[in-house]
């Protein structure tokens, strides 16, 4: 049976940071691996390769901190990694930092448009596929607190928009889309990460999206959940 390399992008809400702790939560527990786990139980199989930087943003450099920029090595990254048959993106949240003042939903979204456009004209090997894109949209940042709250400050108001921005971009540039929001909040403990719970029910739900994804059109039971949003035009 083929086995489906999917690469997740992402900041530290993938992977997996303990909300408030430097701790991080097992792969099972974390949503890339409840969502590995459930395809590989009952769907396509799938291999996840993560790639979860912590601080990562969607174009911009951290200030203190080298190698956050997302742009930097992701053409790099999908040649290594390749044949994919997806790609995932889920980034955004540090954007909204206080080093980025002017930052705002449409800014971040721009950013993940500078990342689509770099996977797809990534040097792979001849004959391998460009592989189609799901951009997700992180729940919103609300009331951050604890150790990270200082250099969040401002984000919950700054964020605000972003769902729709993002979806947006990605129905311009043919990708697939979801929002996280719609099935879970960000922590209650810092309000930006995810805990232990709202990373099973993400996960959860983007294995039936990512399942519609990998599966034929024509082999699909019925249409496709509304909130994976298109086909990848690659």
């Amino acid at each position: 049976m083929y086995i489906h390399q999917i690469l997740i992008y992402a900041d530290s809400l993938t992977w997996g940071i303990v909300p408030d702790s430097r701790a991080r939560l097992p792969f099972d527990e974390r949503w890339p691996g409840v969502l590995e786990n459930k395809l590989n139980a009952s769907g396509p199989r799938i291999r996840v390769i993560e790639d979860c930087l912590n601080g990562r943003r969607t174009a911009w450099d951290d200030p203190f901190r080298r190698g956050r920029n997302g742009l930097e090595g992701l053409a790099e990254r999908i040649e290594i990694n390749s044949p994919l048959s997806l790609v995932i993106l889920m980034l955004g949240s540090n954007d909204f930092q206080f080093c980025h003042p002017y930052n705002d939903a449409w800014s971040a979204a721009q950013g993940i448009a500078a990342l689509i456009n770099e996977i797809r004209k990534s040097p792979i090997e001849p004959g391998m596929p460009v592989p189609p894109v799901l951009v997700i949209s992180p729940p919103q940042i609300r009331s951050p607190r604890g150790s990270i709250a200082p250099k969040f400050r401002g984000a919950e108001q700054r964020c605000a928009g972003l769902a729709e921005a993002y979806m947006q971009v990605a129905s311009g540039l043919g990708c697939h889309f979801f929002d996280a929001e719609t099935v879970t909040p960000s922590s209650r403990v810092d309000g930006v990460h995810l805990d232990r719970e709202q990373h099973l029910k993400l996960g959860n739900a983007l294995a039936e999206v990512v399942r519609l994804i990998l599966t034929p059109a024509d082999s699909r039971p019925g249409d496709a959940d509304s909130r994976s949003l298109g086909a990848d035009k690659t």
